[in-house]
């Protein structure tokens, strides 16, 4: 029973967040809205109950077996992605680059606002 509390909250968040999402037109995928959703009320509760616990934990045990599909896809797409491999090359560095750089300027801001030395 708890696994099907845990999943419904999940589902439930998630389905609300496709409600927002849609009916607001945000150019936001719903299930990222239903995150902030589930986030927002796990703040307000306060702890995560036991199911959602359980449940997270199961769905994470086999996180690796959604990478799968996208492996395949990459396999059965390789000429259509050796065409544009340039343009991906370097849009992979780029954006890694970019997100480590933001992250390592905001961590540094919020260390100085914590008064930590720099």
């Amino acid at each position: 029973m708890p696994l099907i509390m845990g999943m419904s909250v999940l589902l439930s968040c998630q389905f609300l967040g496709e409600l927002v999402a849609r009916g607001l037109i945000l150019p936001v995928p719903g299930p990222v809205i239903g995150m902030v959703i589930l986030l927002v009320g796990l703040m307000i509760r306060g702890k995560v109950p036991d199911s959602l616990r359980m449940t997270g934990e199961g769905l994470l045990r086999y996180l690796t077996l959604l990478f799968v599909p996208a492996g395949v896809g990459l396999m059965v797409h390789v000429e259509l992605i050796g065409l544009d491999l340039w343009p991906i090359l370097v849009t992979l560095v780029v954006s890694t680059a970019v997100t480590l750089g933001g992250t390592g300027w905001l961590l540094e801001r919020l260390n100085r606002r914590q008064g930590g030395r720099p």
